[in-house]
């Protein structure tokens, strides 16, 4: 085996961790190609996260699209399960980067997944409907599609707490007048719709878009991966569940549960018995 050369190990050592992301020299960062310090007073926090994720600057109005999601999925209350979550942490003594990080693990498929997978249906309607050309025939056949294959739920759609979601019709319109502007094509908030249409016809009520739908209609629009729509609606969740942390840190209490102990719980199991004769020693 030939030896390697300390200019060959100094190279493999410097090739082990490849970025576009960050340029780090002494006395120098750089994001994205940008100098930190041209970006600090310049741009802002959400300007930085579409470049960071993106790769470029967004204009004004993608800019303005990502805040208006960002703000709009920031907090849901103590009933959500994260938020719920980061509070009892505390409570049981957990540090505030451990109350978060708790919170944060169960925004999976269930709890903080929708979004990303109505992201996926959104795009594979958006497939569907490039063959076709018909952004409502091709909603119906991938819904259908969809149903064959076993799956009763569409994300994005409905709520347990809101008759209409009071997010998404601003979001909406806001998504609206960037298309009118031409800051964005406008097309997967015409899928958006058609799913909603779709999935209501029949029904004596529609079945409304939530916040998961409407994100997931801005993150598709600022040409967002689906795995990057879940990780921007984490980022925006996280804000909600440090508020809730932090809050429940300066209230105080010990290890509080998920409900008060006079509410109790439902048991379903054996009435109470005594151990058999037999086993008592």
């Amino acid at each position: 085996m030939t030896e390697s050369s300390p200019d060959e190990i100094l190279d493999e050592a410097r090739r082990w961790w490849s970025t576009e992301i960050i340029d780090v020299r002494p006395g120098e960062i750089d994001l994205r190609g940008y100098p930190v310090q041209e970006l600090i007073g310049n741009v802002s926090f959400v300007d930085t996260i579409y470049l960071m994720l993106r790769g470029e600057l967004p204009s004004r109005a993608q800019a303005a699209l990502l805040e208006a999601a960002l703000v709009a999925s920031v907090d849901h209350g103590p009933h959500a399960p994260s938020i719920a979550i980061a509070r009892m942490a505390t409570t049981c003594g957990a540090r505030i980067n451990g109350a978060m990080a708790s919170a944060i693990n169960v925004l999976d498929d269930v709890h903080g997944g929708p979004g990303q997978q109505c992201m996926e249906l959104y795009l594979e309607i958006d497939e569907e409907a490039q063959r076709s050309g018909d952004v409502a025939a091709a909603t119906r056949v991938v819904l259908e599609r969809r149903r064959a294959e076993g799956e009763k739920y569409v994300p994005g759609f409905g709520h347990r707490w809101h008759p209409l979601d009071p997010r998404t019709p601003r979001l909406l319109a806001l998504v609206d007048a960037a298309t009118a502007d031409g800051s964005v094509s406008g097309r997967f908030a015409t899928i958006g719709r058609a799913v909603e249409e779709a999935i209501s016809e029949g029904k004596p009520k529609t079945i409304p878009m939530n916040i998961d739908g409407v994100t997931a209609i801005i993150y598709c629009e600022l040409g967002m991966t689906p795995e990057l729509g879940r990780g921007v609606f984490i980022l925006s969740r996280s804000v909600g569940i440090l508020a809730h942390a932090h809050e429940q840190s300066q209230q105080g209490g010990r290890i509080k549960g998920p409900m008060p102990k006079s509410i109790g719980y439902t048991y379903t199991g054996p009435t109470r018995r005594s151990v058999p004769e037999e086993r008592h020693k």
